[in-house]
């Protein structure tokens, strides 16, 4: 008994710390609207600020945060990139926001998110959230983490890429394809939520 409330203990202190690094509010709940809709973003590509307003597709739209050197955003990032430019085509409104704290994660500064963007291709604004106000409305917590709204602006699908960031070649689960391609036909999303998986939101330090 002892060891089961030592372990109980623990795990609750573990949740409790993983909780206080992310410093991110509860994720949006399934249906929920587009938060800080009218928040400004700035564009390191063309140096101008724009708004998830700015970027609303008229079939839907998609919201991934992202960033420079987590190792899981790393991995996602060609088929991030793929359905990103891919779906945008297709009605679909796309911003790719990275919401870390440069002095924190060194990679994440505006000079080389410039260079990632054109680096990889991206068809789609890849944005500072720079007072992190739009990863904290979200309530998101890792990277990469995919928000996907529908045509009315509800959310309908919420939390990872796929099944196997490490092995695209052994991918059998495409969640954020999946739902991408309901969404763009205006059809039902197969799968509403999955577990966000990826390095943690490097959050401002609040004194």
């Amino acid at each position: 008994m002892k060891t089961a409330t030592l372990v109980t203990a623990f795990v609750l202190l573990a949740n409790a710390a993983q909780a206080a690094d992310n410093d991110a509010s509860k994720p949006l709940a399934i249906g929920a609207p587009v938060p800080a809709a009218t928040a400004k973003l700035k564009n390191p590509a063309d140096g101008k600020t724009l708004t998830l307003t700015d970027t609303k597709g008229t079939k839907g739209q998609l919201v991934v945060f992202t960033c420079n050197n987590c190792p899981w955003a790393k991995a996602w990032e060609q088929r991030i990139v793929e359905m990103a430019n891919g779906y945008a085509k297709k009605g679909i409104g796309v911003v790719l926001v990275n919401s870390n704290d440069p002095t924190i994660a060194e990679k994440d500064t505006p000079e080389l998110i410039k260079a990632r963007h054109q680096e990889r291709a991206m068809a789609v604004p890849y944005v500072i959230d720079e007072n992190q106000v739009l990863a904290r409305a979200f309530g998101a917590s890792v990277t990469p983490e995919a928000f996907l709204f529908d045509k009315a602006g509800k959310l309908v699908y919420h939390g990872t890429i796929d099944d196997n960031g490490k092995q695209p070649e052994q991918v059998t689960k495409r969640y954020l394809k999946d739902a991408l391609e309901a969404v763009s036909n205006g059809k039902a999303v197969p799968v509403g939520e999955t577990k966000g998986i990826g390095c943690g939101i490097k959050f401002k330090k609040v004194s």
